[in-house]
């Protein structure tokens, strides 16, 4: 139980890594609030929470909006009093070059990944300084190297590495920890988005598996307990810390075969 009687606060939970890093902490013994902008996915994490014994929240969240963002922060001291651990997990990805996207695409890009970790930060920050709580970003090795079609995706990554790297540098000395998790690709919807804007889907999954050096992509789970990880004790002196979870997707290894 490295998270008993902590609070949590996840955003993009009701898929993906965010749900499976939700019932990760729930079963660490985390209350864990469930915010997404899918009101139903949210739903179905806090059940699958509270089928587990555990304790959950959800809240319906856009993390682009200010509005939303705070009263996010409102639901969770209404229902808790206190918080321990954000984890700004929510994304979107763009699979596009950047002459076809759209500028409206791009600012919705740039306000989800990285304005919503901002947001999050921002209005976040004063509770966890309460209880030297700590911080959580969700990054990607795309933040290091780059892949065709997700130019903007990739800008956002860099952005969230660097941001992560500035709050811990600014709240280090009010014993506030940040970190980001940068994972390769996991078998989740933004993967699939990414494999379908591929010429050959399958072949595109297929191929990207093999870039691993485990020669496979990698479950939510195991971004969930990496997450886990970095919100207890046992992380207590990392923070600034970008952390790759990739399966050796980017230990430079040429494609297999």
């Amino acid at each position: 139980m490295k998270l008993k009687d902590r609070v949590a606060v996840i955003t993009g939970a009701g898929s993906g890594i965010g749900r499976a890093s939700a019932l990760e902490f729930a079963r660490e013994g985390a209350r864990v609030v469930v915010a997404d902008i899918n009101t139903a996915g949210a739903e179905e994490t806090a059940k699958q929470i509270t089928a587990l014994g555990g304790h959950a929240l959800a809240v319906t969240t856009d993390v682009a909006d200010p509005a939303s963002v705070e009263h996010l922060v409102q639901a969770t001291l209404q229902a808790y009093a206190q918080v321990h651990v954000v984890f700004s997990n929510a994304a979107i990805q763009v699979s596009k070059t950047v002459e076809d996207t759209t500028v409206e695409e791009w600012n919705r890009e740039m306000a989800v990944n990285v304005g919503g970790i901002f947001l999050c930060a921002k209005f976040f920050l004063p509770h966890l300084r309460r209880t030297k709580g700590c911080i959580i970003n969700m990054a990607s090795v795309n933040g290091f190297f780059v892949e065709p079609l997700c130019a903007g995706y990739c800008a956002t990554k860099g952005a969230i590495i660097a941001l992560t790297k500035a709050l811990a540098i600014d709240h280090g000395k009010e014993g506030i920890r940040v970190n980001c998790i940068c994972p390769g690709y996991i078998d989740t919807g933004l993967a699939w988005g990414y494999f379908e804007a591929q010429p050959d889907p399958a072949a595109a999954r297929a191929a990207a598996g093999k870039l691993h050096a485990l020669w496979r992509i990698g479950k939510p789970e195991e971004v969930g307990r990496l997450a886990v990880f970095l919100a207890s004790d046992d992380a207590s002196f990392m923070t600034g810390s970008a952390v790759v979870v990739d399966g050796g997707f980017g230990s430079g290894l040429p494609p297999q075969s």
